[in-house]
């Protein structure tokens, strides 16, 4: 696979969906690619999930569509750009939509007085075993189960109803006839195979797929649960935080995740800025971690904000299994298993706004919560910021980038140009300063395609799919 060129004429084709209205339901809450890459899911706050498809036809450039409507959802393409002659043939690999359906719905707790928003946490899908598709999604409480179909003919010809779907009376069926399927129009349906409910006090920040694709956890801000697809009504409990007494409470969950491959080992990380490896083969309740993640704090960066901004908002194991990313408010760190006393790599991902966090802590920009992701082999990672900005960092040659999501400069046919941010001083025409940078506009979720150059970014209702160029 090519490496990521940075800001050498690296060509972008974007994909976005795009609102005029901004309504508070349409915020993507979280993205995720399929274990092949052929199908992007994303939900939002309203509980609906929308999933994309990619488009592999063939096509030339006169042929590309500028414009796609799908169910009630508008997606505007942007072709792939430096075609070198117009009738010159490329793989397209848009993503259009493919289903959408609504997962959750806002409920009341009657015994607790709260209210349970409908916004989808976290989506997560399961390997493809046959025809259907299946993808975990969920809210704060209940993790739901959905299977995805295409159903393109209908059964005719049935004996004990009428073609309208009526029971007929038995005394006037004579003869036998044998069904017959007939072609109909393709039909994406999406089903709930499994609720997952009641399991949980606090609200669930992480769902993960073990690799033994039979059983799964879910994580809230005090104990970790693990369930058998199969199962329901029952679940296993196996991390509980809770003190005796809550107020003794330090620290909270904050994600968690399996390891790609062993079926028994996970971390969680904690508020704390401190990473937990369990291994389920030494106890039923993980509450002895095997191993334990920290980096010392310099004592020359002590301050009232250290605590706050050392909290880890998002864990990822590499797909090799041998390292674990984490992503903290100012940084994003890649720890090896083998090492547990300090990361092996610190990416500073906007340690501008050290500076700035008084003001980041009235306006509670603080306590955002950065997702990151590794691409497909492990190489370069990808975290999100504000001003839309979203960043870059190859592990091997130490470049990073700073890249924008926007409506303005992600033109059709354009180059993704480089930003930069300006501390003080003189500011160059192309800087931004850090002044005048929007905190509303922010990249928390991010998606990378398994095996390909391509990204996924969410931008409060926008969705934006950059693809690296095509020669």
């Amino acid at each position: 696979m090519r490496k990521w060129n940075f800001g050498d004429g690296n060509s972008l084709c974007s994909v976005l969906k795009p609102s005029e209205w901004r309504n508070p339901a349409d915020i993507i809450s979280t993205v995720e690619f399929n274990h092949t890459g052929e199908l992007l899911a994303t939900g939002d706050k309203g509980g609906r999930v929308v999933i994309f498809q990619r488009e592999q036809e063939v096509c030339t450039e006169e042929q590309a569509p500028a414009v796609v409507l799908g169910s009630g959802l508008q997606v505007l393409k942007f072709n792939l750009p430096s075609f070198q002659s117009k009738n010159q043939v490329h793989r397209r690999g848009e993503y259009n939509v493919y289903s959408t359906f609504q997962s959750h719905e806002p409920e009341f707790d009657y015994l607790k007085s709260l209210e349970i928003e409908e916004k989808i946490n976290k989506i997560r899908w399961l390997p493809q075993q046959n025809a259907a598709y299946f993808l975990l999604s969920t809210n704060d409480k209940t993790v739901k189960l959905w299977k995805v179909s295409e159903r393109d003919k209908r059964p005719e010809g049935y004996n004990l109803k009428d073609e309208e779907g009526r029971l007929r009376d038995p005394a006037t069926i004579t003869t036998l006839r044998v069904p017959v399927l007939r072609p109909m129009d393709l039909m994406v349906e999406a089903t709930p195979r499994r609720v997952f409910a009641n399991a949980h006090t606090y609200h669930i920040n992480s769902i993960s797929v073990n690799s033994d694709y039979e059983t799964y956890m879910s994580a809230d801000d005090l104990r970790i649960n693990l369930w058998n697809f199969e199962i329901t009504n029952q679940s296993f409990n196996i991390v509980d935080i809770k003190p005796a007494n809550m107020e003794e409470l330090t620290e909270v969950i904050t994600a968690a995740e399996f390891h790609p491959h062993h079926c028994n080992t996970f971390v969680y990380s904690s508020s704390k800025g401190t990473i937990r490896l369990c291994d389920m083969r030494a106890s039923a309740l993980c509450d002895r971690h095997t191993k334990f993640f920290e980096e010392p704090e310099d004592p020359s960066n002590r301050s009232f904000f250290s605590e706050i901004i050392s909290s880890i908002s998002d864990v990822k194991f590499s797909h090799s299994g041998r390292y674990i990313m984490t992503r903290d408010y100012l940084t994003v760190k890649v720890w090896d298993l083998n090492m547990e006393n300090r990361p092996i790599e610190t990416y500073q991902v906007h340690d501008y706004l050290r500076s700035k966090l008084c003001s980041l802590y009235e306006n509670d920009c603080i306590f955002d919560k950065f997702e990151c992701v590794w691409n497909g082999s492990d190489s370069v990672i990808m975290t999100g910021s504000y001003n839309n900005f979203f960043r870059m960092f190859d592990r091997n040659t130490k470049r990073d980038v700073t890249l924008e999501a926007s409506r303005e400069n992600s033109k059709p046919r354009a180059i993704l140009k480089p930003r930069k941010v300006c501390v003080g001083g003189k500011r160059r025409k192309d800087e931004i300063s850090v002044d005048s940078l929007d905190f509303s506009k922010k990249i928390l979720h991010t998606a990378w395609h398994p095996s390909e150059n391509i990204i996924a970014v969410a931008a409060t209702n926008n969705l934006y799919i950059f693809q690296d160029k095509v020669n």
